[in-house]
């Protein structure tokens, strides 16, 4: 791990950082984050506390949200796949109180690995996800990968329209989705990490 990998406990401890210009402790991207309605959260790295939470998220997630299988439908179901994804991967959350939004990447060790989003029915709207899809580039790019990749239902024109705009192309239609690429040599990747007093021309 490397120091801008650093627990974002250790650095911006006030939600008015607008004019942060970061330090050497960073993470990849500022944790600090507030949604469209106003309510400050962090997204920072999954820790195994976190678990019961996401659990509880996942258990919570109306029919609406779940894509191609997942997330799955029973809590034992909910449990293994996470336990999978925090053993093959490495995983984001965006956290208020409770979890109220992750990303799971995987496998670790791939050049292109693959991701999945999801945010909390009662959460969703609120620029969340394409503030979790920021992350997952910058640390993807701080890890050492050299792209990121997804799959998602052609029927979902609204995360398409969000892939698209961050910078994601779509590389194979599949019957009934679509996988979709970043490379992260595209400039996106150094934008998407630079501090909250840089920010001018973020995505």
């Amino acid at each position: 791990m490397s120091a801008r990998q650093a627990d974002s406990k250790t650095v911006c401890n006030v939600w008015d950082n607008s004019d942060c210009e970061g330090t050497p402790l960073c993470p990849p991207r500022c944790p600090r984050f507030t949604d469209s309605e106003g309510v400050p959260l962090l997204i920072r790295p999954y820790r195994d506390e976190d678990r019961e939470s996401l659990v509880t998220m996942y258990d919570e997630i109306d029919s609406y949200s779940r894509t191609m299988g997942l997330p799955p439908t029973t809590v034992p179901q909910i449990e293994d796949w996470l336990d999978k994804l925090a053993d093959d991967g490495w995983n984001l959350v965006a956290v208020d109180d409770e979890v109220v939004g992750h990303v799971g990447v995987a496998p670790a060790d791939a050049t292109d690995p693959k991701f999945v989003i999801f945010v909390h029915s009662e959460h969703q709207d609120r620029g969340i996800g394409t503030e979790l899809v920021k992350h997952v580039i910058a640390y993807a790019e701080d890890r050492g990968h050299d792209a990121v990749t997804l799959e998602v239902s052609k029927g979902n024109r609204r995360a398409i329209s969000v892939y698209e705009n961050v910078g994601f192309c779509v590389e194979e239609r599949l019957r009934s989705d679509l996988e979709m690429e970043l490379s992260l040599a595209d400039p996106v990747a150094e934008r998407v990490q630079r501090p909250p007093a840089y920010r001018s021309d973020d995505i």
